[in-house]
């Protein structure tokens, strides 16, 4: 099996492991499999694998990283027949979980070797693609105070308890319009998640997915009013007892538009934030990348 692996040098788990691109490589020769690896800056990573997505005589692509670099290498392999593996060295690495991919190194080079592959879908706003989910109000806030926190070399865990405290402390509702397939409605939110397929929904991070291969997007708007509710119900998730009607409106359809009286909204996606203009125009491709996964017992 002949494969190219993209990582990004300037991720977290190369900087602070000098050794990993040596392990990756061993960990992918011990598993049989012929490998490129090239360690790339993470401002080239896109140029990477647009180039490895054209590249002749590969079995498939290997982004080495987390979701990030999992949705830049999507984004260039969507609509292609080029398979892509993953092996998860990020921070979260959801897309992986969810697949049922392994977080250790030689399990995850084992999977790819043994080359199952089957089409999930993916989502994307305003023409960029995202591979988990996308993120309005406080989560975009949320997301760049726990870069901050993890820049400062604190643990995933405080890193996160962290951020959500200062978003809590940022509260503010916005005003959003949304239209969808037979919907026309206004809302008043702190946070509203998009996701590719249907999440189970906590507060402020989206659970697991069932599913990757379902067709549709799922919109959860929190409804909390003020810092007291959002509080109350960060509580009831904390403890297992978010209520789908009383805490989220939840929208489930193919695509949907996000309007604002904002000409731009600074939103995330797969855990990365950036300045967008709206309105928001949210879809999902359906089973537009193949992904290797283990195969089925």
């Amino acid at each position: 099996m002949k494969v190219r692996v993209i990582a990004n040098r300037d991720g977290g788990a190369f900087i602070r492991d000098g050794s990993l691109g040596e392990r990756l490589s061993a960990a992918l020769e011990a598993a049989g499999i012929q490998a490129d690896v090239r360690l790339t800056a993470g401002e080239d990573i896109a140029a990477a694998f647009a180039d490895a997505a054209r590249a002749k005589g590969l079995d498939a692509v290997v982004a080495a990283g987390g979701d990030g670099t999992a949705s830049a290498a999507a984004a260039q392999l969507v609509g292609t027949k080029r398979r892509l593996g993953l092996l998860p060295l990020g921070t979260l690495n959801h897309l992986a979980r969810d697949a049922g991919i392994p977080a250790d190194l030689d399990a995850a080079a084992a999977v790819i070797a043994a080359g199952h592959a089957m089409p999930i879908d993916l989502a994307e706003v305003n023409g960029r693609v995202f591979v988990n989910n996308s993120g309005v109000g406080l989560y975009p806030d949320m997301v760049r105070f726990r870069a901050a926190e993890q820049g400062r070399g604190r643990s995933k865990r405080w890193a996160m308890l962290s951020a959500s405290l200062r978003a809590l402390r940022s509260f503010r509702r916005r005003r959003l319009w949304i239209s969808a397939p037979g919907v026309e409605t206004p809302i008043r939110t702190p946070l509203l998640f998009v996701g590719n397929n249907r999440y189970r929904a906590s507060l402020f991070a989206l659970g697991r997915r069932e599913a990757l291969d379902e067709g549709e997007l799922s919109l959860h708007a929190v409804r909390a009013k003020n810092r007291a509710h959002l509080f109350l119900a960060g509580m009831r998730g904390l403890i297992g007892r978010l209520d789908q009607q009383r805490d989220f409106i939840t929208l489930y359809t193919t695509q949907a538009t996000i309007s604002s009286d904002r000409p731009r909204l600074t939103i995330s996606a797969d855990g990365e934030t950036f300045s967008i203009e709206t309105p928001l125009e949210y879809r999902i491709r359906p089973k537009a990348l193949r992904l290797i996964v283990p195969a089925p017992q």
